[in-house]
């Protein structure tokens, strides 16, 4: 296991990247069409969905790696890279992670709840490398309960803000939903910078060695 304050670092890395306030507009305008029980029920099963992916993430994602033959450490600079171009995204108050295609998919399907909302506007590629990263940095099945404990936390606030979406947006706006945004999006560059730089140190030891 690791520190408690390491966990609430994790958690915190999550919820950032999870970004439920920032959610609220693309829900709203999503289920715009729906009635009210039903706009709650697609609530429902996006927060269940997008913990219910975290937690595969959790359990199988070194799994995945290691079939690959690809390192933590690689994994790590990747995935770095990666929530460092979803911050930027974030900071330009830009939330869609899906193309409007996908959108029309899923509309005529019924299955917005799944698809685009769950994944990849909740638990996107961002969201499932860095519980993959977090999930190699400890050892024992306390470690995992914790770290799934926390996705389905993390998804129970995800189910009040979908839930509140309406008076949410009424209460702040689309500027104050941009401000959260915006700033989520600066803690979430500081953890991909982090990630980068510690992969970067495993894969070239001497690069950040002291001369």
């Amino acid at each position: 296991m690791l520190s408690w304050p390491v966990y609430l670092k994790i958690f915190t890395a999550l919820l950032a990247i999870v970004d439920p306030i920032g959610s609220v507009p693309v829900f709203i305008s999503l289920t715009d069409n729906q009635e009210k029980s039903e706009r709650y029920r697609t609530a429902s099963i996006a927060a269940i969905t997008m913990a219910a992916v975290l937690i595969g993430a959790c359990l199988f994602g070194n799994s995945v790696l290691n079939m690959f033959g690809i390192s933590i450490a690689s994994f790590r600079v990747g995935g770095g890279i990666l929530l460092l171009l979803v911050a930027v995204s974030m900071f330009h108050a830009k939330r869609s992670r899906q193309t409007p295609e996908e959108v029309i998919e899923a509309s005529e399907r019924g299955g917005l709840a799944v698809v685009p909302l769950a994944v990849p506007l909740l638990s996107g590629p961002g969201a499932i490398s860095t519980m993959i990263i977090y999930s190699a940095q400890g050892q024992g099945p306390a470690h995992i309960a914790i770290l799934a404990a926390g996705s389905i936390l993390l998804g129970v606030i995800v189910w009040v803000s979908l839930r509140l979406a309406v008076p949410i947006g009424n209460i702040l706006g689309r500027t104050g939903i941009n401000i959260v945004t915006r700033l989520m999006s600066l803690l979430l560059a500081a953890i991909a910078v982090e990630f980068i730089v510690g992969g970067l140190g495993k894969l070239l030891p001497g690069l950040l060695s002291s001369p």
